[in-house]
């Protein structure tokens, strides 16, 4: 259930404009993200890394979105989620451009890169979400998966193009510094669309997104069961997309013997299904409620992941990929909408679960990688079905507070 902070005027010029800079901001983020997903294995070569030790320097990005996350709740109190988002922008664009040079020198530059590079991305992260949840309200209707969809839109067109260039041999440097500096300089531009952090009934700025108010009363999401259980959701479903994104082309590469570019249009598989999903999930959403929803596609993400691991050729893992990526679509944004279902402490809440289940990208790589240097990267691909699983018996701490009230 969404709740409304008043209806939206078929006029609100300022509203239209913020939606569609919302849907930037989630496009430009992805777009940046997959860029550098797929350039991951020609680097890992440049380097001569193996599976462990690119776990490792994966990590970089994981460990500076974590610091990023924690602090932003405060950040886009102080700033406002406009002006956090703009910085970010440039933040990245110099991260990525650090890497895409850096690489050549080894692998200190690449980690401060990355590093760099994920904490741009958690603040922008959170940023775009307390925004995107500002629009939803003033909307009056759900539109936070479809935003998320715009994300997986960046993706898809991020992979593409990065498939493109690996065919082309156009160098990394020259690929990823051209996206950064793109994406970087459209989204600083755009995001002067967004509304104010402010409660539109009250012209004050709301709890969770600024004020003293917001930053004394943080700490107290952090004890929150239910914030924390929806974190812990959160955190599986990441996992699930995030070894999507960090490991597929590598594992279908060398899992099933096949060319680079086979790898990375596995990988736009894959994204392409988590757009599908986001972009028709509201419906489902509306119909049948968050925790049916949500348990299907845990257990459509966990039949792809069978066959993609387990299938007996490369057809096989591209049907894998795709009901892997179906299934993964909808976790981390309606997440972010149950985190959000109180509008005075969206951005508290968004900040916390957002935090822990950005955990996942901390974790996720170095398990992945000396998994992968035991059993291979294929079969280590096993350890995201556990995390499907307690994903599953959660989903119920989804369910909005108004339906528990009636239920009770």
């Amino acid at each position: 259930m969404i709740v409304t902070a008043g209806p939206a005027s078929t006029t609100d010029q300022p509203l239209r404009a913020a939606t569609r800079a919302v849907y930037f901001a989630f496009i430009g983020a992805g777009v940046a993200m997959a860029s550098w997903a797929t350039r991951i294995p020609g680097i890992r070569d440049e380097l001569r890394l193996g599976p462990s030790e690119l776990g490792l320097v994966l990590v970089a990005i994981a460990a500076g979105s974590i610091i990023s996350l924690v602090l932003s709740g405060a950040i886009t109190a102080r700033l406002g989620s406009r002006a956090t988002v703009a910085a970010m922008a440039v933040l990245l664009t110099v991260s990525l451009i650090i890497v895409a040079g850096g690489y050549h020198l080894g692998v200190p530059p690449v980690v401060l890169g990355l590093f760099g590079f994920g904490f741009a991305n958690g603040a922008w992260d959170v940023a775009m979400n307390v925004q995107g949840a500002m629009v939803e309200r003033r909307l009056g209707r759900a539109i936070m998966p479809r935003f998320h969809a715009g994300y997986s839109v960046g993706t898809v067109i991020g992979a593409l193009l990065g498939t493109a260039m690996v065919a082309l041999k156009v160098p990394v440097t020259i690929h990823l510094s051209a996206v950064a500096v793109l994406v970087g300089a459209i989204t600083f531009v755009v995001v002067r669309a967004f509304l104010p952090d402010t409660d539109t009934d009250t012209d004050t700025p709301a709890e969770s997104a600024g004020g003293t108010g917001g930053r004394t009363r943080f700490l107290q999401f952090w004890t929150e069961p239910r914030t924390l259980l929806i974190g812990v959701f959160v955190l599986a479903f990441a996992f699930t997309e995030g070894a999507g994104i960090d490991w597929i082309a590598v594992a279908v590469i060398d899992g099933y013997d096949t060319p680079a570019v086979v790898g990375t249009l596995a990988f736009t598989v894959f994204l392409t299904a988590m757009t599908v999903g986001r972009w028709f999930g509201p419906g489902l959403l509306d119909r049948f409620g968050r925790v049916p929803v949500l348990r299907t596609l845990a257990v459509i993400s966990l039949a792809g992941l069978v066959l993609f691991i387990f299938g007996p050729n490369t057809p096989t893992a591209f049907v894998g990929a795709l009901l892997w990526g179906t299934g993964a679509s909808l976790g981390f944004p309606v997440g972010m909408s149950a985190a959000s279902d109180d509008p005075a402490k969206a951005a508290g809440r968004v900040s916390v679960v957002a935090s822990v289940g950005y955990c996942a990208f901390l974790g996720g790589p170095p398990l992945i990688g000396l998994l992968g240097d035991h059993i291979s990267v294929l079969r280590a691909l096993i350890a995201i079905g556990v995390l499907l699983t307690v994903a599953f018996f959660l989903a119920g701490v989804l369910r909005p507070p108004a339906e528990e009230s009636k239920e009770d």
